[in-house]
Formats: structure tokens, sequence, C-alpha cells
């Protein structure tokens, strides 16, 4: 599956954000806090400004929230990770804590973000941007030989990244033998890292990203295309997966924290995974986890797609678990084989600020401040409003694209690959790879083959798309 170039006609996302409510601007208190922000722990932390940190986030991000190096040692590898240290520069109770609260993530879509704090803050003072020297949380991991951990700490440092990259630019320096001698280690932590989430049972579901990005150079017009996932995004993710998995660690002992739960598929789900899996002809072994089955097929037949989307139901029932004093009943995260924090997106996100301070807290062996331990529980309520928010603008910004992109070819014919057959009680979900799109379709067609089918109506005022399959 390659990218469209299919160029959209001009339209304005600014209607999705007066539906949701998103404003760019920040009441002028926040602001004025967020242009002074000051480190309140300038007199407490390490100076680690001597490790060569390195970033690897999308090309235009400003709002730089990691950082990495890795070091091999005798008996395996060292991994640092530097996370913007936002508990140290919002103050608790103020006008930004209370606007970030009210925000719970940044918000992302096609014409810009709606941001968790002011540019200022995020983009500028708590960034950790190359050559400047930054407060952060520095979490130090030890992994043996094989990739797991054997100790951890997180503690208060000053650093300073010493370079950015983007995604692309690190699979191809991987590609060439060219990586920067601060994430050389990074392909083999990673694939270790991966390794060691299929034995746990871990789920990772390879599906098309879909992108909404600029046909031209701010002329208000719009194109979909399909993300080119690299290996270097699932080793980079595999970094902050084993810093999120340290950080539940630590708040299970203290018996403090805020979790992100999942619970374990139904045996139902995975039944019903297999039984797809053989009627689309793929070999299927029932002692084999299911998450090792998805992850080991191929990513480019089209069976793999219908089965990645039938998959989803192994994911479903995300959630926060709030606790102090008693471990809850459900402490894993089942798509991640593994109990697991949000602690690496601070900027980005408002839970990992509080998460963060438990475990900088704990790992000091001080007592958690009463700001963050006060507010877990409203925390949990609300990330899972914010997530959901998020969800319905992710899918109304690709749900109006789609329509305007196909609004003047109604009446002709695509090839698509069949997702799901019609049940009786919901049409079939179809993928058009050109442009790349997911739509119902009406008819019969057959899951898991590819068709032709012929577009019916493309609606902007209700931003849907529709499909017909009609065998001749």
């Amino acid at each position: 599956m390659g990218m469209s170039r299919i160029a959209a006609p001009k339209l304005d996302f600014g209607v999705i954000r007066t539906e949701f409510g998103l404003v760019d601007e920040y009441p002028s208190d926040a602001l004025a806090e967020a242009r002074a922000a000051t480190d309140a722990h300038a007199s407490g932390r390490e100076d680690r400004t001597d490790l060569a940190l390195v970033t690897i986030d999308p090309p235009t991000s400003m709002d730089l929230d990691q950082a990495v190096h890795i070091a091999r040692t005798a008996t395996g590898f060292t991994v640092s990770y530097a996370i913007a240290d936002v508990g140290a520069v919002v103050v608790p109770g103020g006008a930004l804590d209370r606007e970030v609260r009210r925000r719970g993530q940044t918000f992302y879509l096609p014409d810009g973000s709606v941001r968790l704090h002011p540019r200022e803050l995020s983009e500028g003072s708590g960034s950790l941007l190359p050559e400047q020297t930054r407060p952060a949380a520095l979490w130090t991991i030890e992994l043996d030989a094989n990739g797991e951990v054997v100790e951890f700490s997180v503690r208060r440092a000053l650093v300073r990244s010493t370079a950015r990259f983007d995604y692309a630019g690190v699979q191809a320096a991987s590609e060439n033998g060219s990586l920067h001698p601060s994430i050389e280690a990074l392909p083999e932590v990673g694939r270790l890292r991966m390794a060691l989430a299929r034995k746990r049972g871990a789920i990772s579901l390879k599906l098309p990203d879909q992108e909404v990005v600029a046909a031209g150079p701010g002329d208000g017009r719009w194109r979909l295309e399909l993300h080119p996932h690299t290996e270097a995004d699932d080793w980079n993710a595999e970094i902050s997966l084993l810093t999120g998995m340290c950080a539940a660690k630590l708040m299970l002992d203290a018996k403090i924290g805020l979790l992100r739960t999942l619970p374990p598929p139904a045996s139902s789900a995975v039944s019903e995974i297999r039984h797809t899996a053989r009627s689309l002809g793929i070999a299927v072994d029932d002692s084999v986890p299911v998450g090792e089955m998805l992850a080991g097929l191929d990513p480019s037949l089209p069976s793999t797609l219908v089965l990645m989307t039938e998959a989803t139901s192994l994911l479903r029932g995300a959630g926060y678990a709030a606790f102090d004093g008693t471990v809850p009943e459900l402490t894993e995260h089942g798509g991640i084989g593994a109990p697991y924090a949000h602690v690496t997106a601070p900027l980005r996100r408002l839970s990992d600020r509080f998460a963060t301070e438990v475990c900088l807290a704990f790992s000091a062996g001080t007592e958690v401040p009463g700001w963050a331990r006060d507010s877990l529980v409203e925390l949990s309520e609300l990330m899972r409003a914010s997530d959901s928010q998020a969800s319905k603008v992710d899918r109304a910004c690709l749900d109006l694209t789609e329509a305007t992109v196909l609004s003047d070819r109604v009446g002709q014919s695509f090839e698509a690959v069949v997702l799901k057959e019609a049940d009786g009680k919901r049409d079939a979900e179809i993928f058009v790879a050109e442009p790349p799109v997911l739509a119902k379709c009406d008819g019969a067609p057959p899951e898991g083959k590819k068709v032709t089918v012929r577009l019916t109506d493309a609606n902007l005022q209700r931003r849907s798309v529709s499909f017909e399959y009609a065998p001749s």
C-alpha cells in the first residue's frame, strides 16, 4: 500500500474546533504563569548535562518531552531517558494548572494542534530542544543482555539534548550504519524489548495510519496519506513503554499512583480471531499466544489487514486506575502484557505530570506532594473524558477529509480490500488504498478478498462516504 497523492478541494477544520469547543487561546493569567515559569527544584538537581541525549520526534514537533541515550555495558545496556519536568514549572493550584486540567491533553488537527500548555512553555522553556539546558525527570534503567530490567531509578536532573532526529532519519541511519553514538544500540534494544513483549503476550496491531496532510503550502488544500511506519517508530516506542512499565512498578510498590489499564482479551474474542484466521487460510497453532500470532503475519497481505482489523476487539475497555493505599484489582494493561503508566509525555498529556511526581518521590524516599496525591482520582476521570474527546476529534478530521477528497468522484470505481463482511447487523467494511479510506460498503462483498466497489455518496454535512459492491 503506497501513499495517496489525491489532492482535496479546500476545507476548513475550524468547524471541528468549534464543534468540540477547542480553543487555542489561554486565559491571560494562565499565559502569564507559563511565560514566568521557573524551576521550583533548581537547587536540588543533579547536573547531567554531560549525558549526550538526543530526541526522536516527528519532524515538525517542537514540544519535545523525551530525550534518550543508550550505552552498552559489560552485562547489557544502560538506558537514560530524560522526561521534561513539567511538575517543577507549573504552580500547583494556579491559573495554568486549572486550565490544563480543563484541557486534558494536546489535540492534534491537520491545520495545527490545540496545546495542553501554552507554546511559551511546551515549545519553549519546558521543551527538550537541542543545545538547551532543561530540568528533567531522568530515568536510568539497567538492562541485561536479553533486554530484561535489572534495576532502575528516576531523579531530578539538569540535562542537555545534543541532537534532534525524526523517525525516518533514524531509520535511514540505521540502514546505512550511521546512527548517532547515543542511539547506536537503539535497534538492538528495541528488538530485544519487542521479543520480550511477545513472550509477555503483548498485542500490537499493525494497522495502516491514515493521515491528513497539506496538499500545498498554506493553500487550504489537503490530502489523505498512509503514514510510512518504520522500525524506528517501534524501537522508540519500546523505550517509552519500558519507562512506563518501570513507573508502574514504582507506583505499585508505593501503593500510590495512576495506572493505564486494559483488561485481558475475552477468551471468546481470542477464539473468534483464531476462527477468522483459519477462514482466511492462515495457519493457526492454538498453543501460540494470539499476540505472537499477529506479530508473525506478513503485513503486505490483505489477510493480515483483515485480521488486524478484527483484532481490535482484543483491545477494548482501556481505562485509568487511581489508587492510594490499596492496589487496584486490575493492574495490567492487556495490550502490553504488564502493568503500565503514562509518564513520558507531560507536555502533551495531563496525567504524566502527576504520575511522574509520585515516581520521583518514591524513588527519593520522600512524601508524595499533596497536590499530586490528592488529584489522582480526579485525573482518572479527566483523562477518560479527554481521551474520548481526542478520539472523536481525530475521527471527525478524517471523516471530513475523506468526504471532501471524494466529493467529486461519486460514481467512480475503486479497488478495495474487504475487512469485514456484512453479518445482518452491520454493513461490510472495506479499505480503499487510493486514496486511503476506511468505509462501510453496501452489498455482500466477501471478507478478505480484493474487490471493485463504486462510490455512491460523499456527504460533507454528515462527514460520511458510502460505497456499494455489485459484482458483474
